[in-house]
């Protein structure tokens, strides 16, 4: 008997998928990096009172919002196994770059690979030469944004597939699993995610967060990420007096930033496993001016590398102003999570599995950039990342297939399964 395809025919699921995510992509989630509540945003909890509602109504009988936006459910075991608890998680929030306001979800019906001209601004133009993975959905259907805002795919496609599967395993006892946790997270784009979260509430011990590209791809490695701030002080002079007194800081800052190496170390110029330091932030008035950057790097030891080249040269700049001084104060973000996967190599040998048991080949690549996963395996969750079909993110090109998002609600649910029968 071919198991892979005798499991794929049992499945025989009844998407929702589709039109969940259609209906959530259309509440406003977006996060605010500048705000100091957490939420950053209250109305991320508009989709969380959402969610928690209709799990409550598939019968999930925990499922609930706690003060910070964090929504938890379990789905209980129902195998006399003694399974490990896992954990599937996504994040509500749509990031900053883009509006996320009155989001109008089109459903492009089986793709030609034609150009896809959005209505609302048709200077918004999907094609296959620019997105190439627009080839691999010919014959599935599409989901854009209008051309005014983002989709919100990142990471609404992942709620809306944690969701569909939760909706089949509580309808479908025959499928043996252990306890299954679900966890949506607010301030993900922001880098906030699990900043309160309560880990002896969800008390899991392992977890999946679903919010990666392509399908089939599973990801055990990112970024390690750091911040930096860079304040500089400068000397302010009535600038009719200010000959050979004045030293701008507004200018200090910019020569810094006009210092940057143009070729290498930066987004612009890096692919792979290549790090980079990218300044997101520049604020300033005469006397005082502060940089912030976010240093990127697949080890520690590299950050350390960057900080102390870019440290070196604000130290250079600085001795041209002998009486300017600086501050350099380095923040930990995040830490690649490959670092604690490999201890646990069944976590990321199960999603293999049960990929291929829903149809696909597992591709693995690292992430040039970072999940909640990469905190929640360090806070004692191993958590790789699975596909949700989300492309082009962060922008008005984002767009979804919806072959890919049936294609994860099954690995889903076969991870499950996996989880179960080889406990």
């Amino acid at each position: 008997m071919d198991t892979k395809i005798e499991l794929d025919k049992d499945l025989n699921i009844n998407h929702k998928v589709v039109e969940r995510f259609c209906r959530y992509v259309q509440v406003d989630t977006q996060s605010d990096p500048l705000s100091k509540t957490y939420p950053s945003t209250e109305k991320q909890k508009n989709l969380g009172k959402i969610l928690v509602e209709e799990l409550l109504e598939m019968g999930i009988k925990d499922a609930h919002m706690d003060e910070f936006g964090y929504v938890y459910a379990t789905i209980p075991s129902n195998t006399s196994k003694q399974v490990p608890t896992i954990c599937f998680c996504s994040h509500m929030d749509t990031a900053p770059d883009c509006s996320g306001k009155d989001v109008k979800p089109i459903i492009h019906s089986n793709y030609k690979g034609e150009d896809l001209v959005l209505p609302d601004d048709t200077s918004i133009v999907l094609s296959p030469d620019n997105h190439s993975y627009l080839n691999d959905l010919i014959g599935s259907d599409i989901i854009t944004a209008s051309g005014t805002t983002l989709l919100g795919a990142d990471d609404k496609a992942g709620v809306a597939e944690i969701m569909d599967a939760a909706d089949y395993l509580m309808s479908h006892p025959e499928i043996k699993h252990g306890d299954i946790r679900i966890l949506f997270t607010p301030d993900e784009e922001i880098g906030r995610g699990v900043d309160k979260l309560d880990m002896k509430k969800l008390n899991a011990q392992f977890g999946y967060t679903l919010d990666s590209g392509p399908m089939g791809y599973i990801e055990d490695e990112t970024f390690s990420a750091d911040g930096v701030v860079v304040k500089i002080k400068g000397v302010s002079v009535h600038p009719g007096y200010a000959k050979g007194k004045m030293e701008n800081a507004m200018k200090i800052a910019g020569e810094i930033l006009s210092h940057l190496p143009k070729d290498r170390i930066s987004p612009e110029t890096t692919e792979h496993k290549e790090g980079f330091v990218h300044p997101v932030r520049l604020t300033g008035v005469l006397e005082e001016a502060e940089i912030s950057f976010i240093i990127r790097d697949f080890t520690t030891r590299g950050l350390q590398m960057l900080e102390q080249e870019l440290e070196n040269l604000v130290k250079n700049i600085l001795q041209h102003y002998p009486n300017s001084s600086y501050e350099f104060t380095v923040t930990e973000q995040y830490r690649n999570m490959k670092e604690i996967l490999d201890q646990h190599p069944q976590v990321m040998a199960y999603a293999k599995e049960a990929i291929l048991r829903a149809g696909m080949e597992p591709v693995t690549k690292p992430i040039r950039g970072g999940t909640d996963g990469s905190r929640l395996s360090f806070m004692g969750m191993p958590c790789p990342n699975i596909f949700t079909g989300e492309m082009a993110f962060h922008s008005k090109y984002e767009y979804v297939g919806v072959r890919d998002m049936k294609k994860a609600v099954e690995t889903i649910i076969h991870l499950c399964m996996v989880w179960e029968e080889k406990s």
